[in-house]
C-alpha cells in the first residue's frame, strides 16, 4: 500500500488468514532477541542483518553489534573499519556502510523517522525494511514481502507466476497488503515471516501443521511442490585459488584489498601466491569452500613464508589484532583451517 492510497474492503477470506495467523503466532514461535524490543534502533539492525542472511547466523552478530553501539548515536559517531571489524564474516558489506551512514542521518535529525516515506528514504532501506520497522516499532499498517511471504502468497492462492517479475511481486504485495491486521499490523508481519520460514518451507513443506492449510489453494489442488515459479535463474560460477598463510613471530601477514574493490574495498585478506611471487611455498593445510550470491569458490591454503615487512598493501597482524580489523571470510575460514583462533 502507498502512502496515501485508500485501502480496499477487506474480503472474508482475507480477515480469516489474518486471524489464523496471528492466533498461531501467538500461541508460540521461535524466541529470537529482535522479537523483544520496540527499540525502532535494534529492531532496524536486526532487519539488515537479516537481508540475505539466516536468523541462526544473525544472533551472535546482532548481539555484538548492539554491545559495541548501543544506541544510533554511538554508531553514527563509529568509524567504518570499526564497524565493517563486527560485521565481518557477515557478508554483504554494502549493508554495514549504509547502517552507518544512516545512523548518521537519523542522529543528525534527531531521531528515529517514525514515518513510512521518512523510513524508506533512509540508505540501503528497500520496501521490506521500511515495512519491517514501520510495522513493528511504530505500529505502520504496511505487509512485509521477501521472499517467504512471496512463497506463502504463491501457494495460499495457488499462483503459478513468475515471483522474479515485478508485476507479480506488486499483486503478491497487495495480496498480503488485503491480509494485513490494522490492528497489529507489527505482529502479522513477523507471523507471516515466521510461516515461511519455519512451515511453508521451500521444500517438503509443514502443511499438516500449517495454520493456513484449511485456505491454501495449492495444498487442495495438489500443486504445492510447484509453486512458486521462479524463472530467471543464475548459473554459478565455479572459481578455484590460493590462499597462503604467512607467519613471522606470532604475527600474520594481510594484503588490503584496494579501493577499487567494489564489494569489499578497506578489508584485509590473506595473499595469493601471484601477489607473493617471491614467498615459498610450504605444506598445503587443506580446501575451503565459499558461497557469494552465484560464485562458488574452491580454495586452497597452503603455509608459505615469506620477507616480514609491511607496505604496498601489506601488513603484519598479531593474533589478537585480527578481531579489530575488516577482516574476509574466506580469511577467517582459512585461519581456523590453519588452527588460529581468535575473539571477536
Amino acid at each position: 500500500m502507498k502512502p496515501g492510497v485508500k485501502p480496499a474492503p477487506v474480503s472474508k477470506d482475507a480477515k480469516e488468514v489474518s486471524r489464523l495467523l496471528l492466533g498461531w503466532y501467538a500461541r508460540g514461535h521461535r524466541d529470537l532477541p529482535w522479537r523483544d524490543t520496540r527499540d525502532p534502533y535494534a529492531i532496524w539492525v536486526s532487519e539488515i542483518m537479516l537481508q540475505q542472511t539466516r536468523a541462526q547466523a544473525v544472533i551472535p552478530y546482532y548481539g555484538r553489534f548492539l554491545e559495541r553501539f548501543p544506541t544510533v548515536s554511538a554508531l553514527a559517531a563509529a568509524t567504518e573499519d570499526e564497524v565493517l571489524a563486527l560485521w565481518s564474516g557477515l557478508g554483504y558489506y554494502s549493508r554495514a556502510r549504509n547502517l552507518r551512514r544512516a545512523a548518521q542521518l537519523i542522529a543528525a535529525a534527531g531521531g528515529f523517522p517514525r514515518e513510512y516515506a521518512a523510513i524508506r528514504a533512509l540508505p540501503g532501506i528497500g520496501d521490506y525494511t521500511a515495512a519491517a520497522v514501520g510495522s513493528i516499532a511504530f505500529g505502520l499498517p504496511f505487509a512485509v514481502l521477501d521472499g517467504n511471504v512471496l512463497r506463502v502468497v504463491a501457494r495460499v492462492v495457488n499462483d503459478a507466476s513468475d515471483i522474479s517479475a515485478g508485476r507479480t511481486r506488486e499483486r503478491f504485495r497487495a495480496v498480503a497488503q488485503q491480509w494485513l491486521d490494522a490492528r497489529e499490523p507489527g505482529h502479522f508481519n513477523q507471523a507471516l515471516m515466521e510461516l515461511g520460514a519455519t512451515v511453508c518451507l521451500p521444500r517438503n513443506p509443514l502443511c499438516r501443521v500449517c495454520p493456513l492449510a484449511a485456505c491454501c489453494r495449492a495444498r487442495q489442488e495438489g500443486t504445492t511442490g510447484q509453486v512458486p515459479v521462479k524463472l530467471r535463474k543464475t548459473e554459478p560460477i565455479r572459481l578455484s585459488g590460493t590462499l597462503l598463510v604467512v607467519r613471522h613471530g606470532g604475527r600474520i601477514l594481510l594484503r588490503q584489498r584496494d579501493a577499487a574493490a567494489s564489494r569489499m574495498a578497506g578489508f584485509w585478506d590473506l595473499p595469493a601466491p601471484e601477489d607473493l611471487p617471491a614467498a615459498k611455498l610450504g605444506a598445503r593445510i587443506g580446501e575451503i569452500r565459499h558461497t557469494i550470491t552465484h560464485y562458488h569458490y574452491t580454495l586452497e591454503v597452503r603455509s608459505a613464508t615469506a620477507s616480514p615487512t609491511d607496505g604496498d598493501g601489506f601488513r603484519w597482524f598479531t593474533i589478537a589484532q585480527l578481531g579489530e580489523i575488516p577482516f574476509s571470510t574466506t580469511a577467517r575460514k582459512a585461519l581456523h583451517l590453519a588452527g588460529i583462533v581468535y575473539k571477536l
